[in-house]
């Protein structure tokens, strides 16, 4: 058995030039998750607030969902498995 990462999609990362909302569900799931606080500051350990912030002017065309998504929601889906170059590996289960 190799160490490859199974997936079933590879999905480019587009940027915007301003920053995105997250909806009131995403903040939810977020701070049930830890990563975010009771303020609605992001907190993903491991990554930088530089990063962070390049983060949120991103987004995906989910191929699950069939619709673009946020990349931070996208990080935290069950589905996020890797984020390699401009891309990210979706192992593209049902959600």
């Amino acid at each position: 058995m190799s160490d490859e990462l199974q997936f079933k999609y590879e999905v480019e990362i587009k940027s915007v030039e301003k920053r995105q909302t997250l909806t009131k569900e995403v903040k939810e799931e977020l701070k049930e998750s830890g990563m975010m606080d009771e303020k609605g500051k992001l907190k993903i350990s491991g990554v930088s607030g530089k990063m962070l912030k390049r983060m949120k002017q991103e987004f995906v065309d989910c191929p699950v969902l069939k619709k673009e998504v946020q990349f931070v929601p996208c990080f935290v889906c069950p589905n996020f498995l890797s984020r390699v170059t401009g891309k990210v590996l979706c192992k593209g289960d049902n959600l």
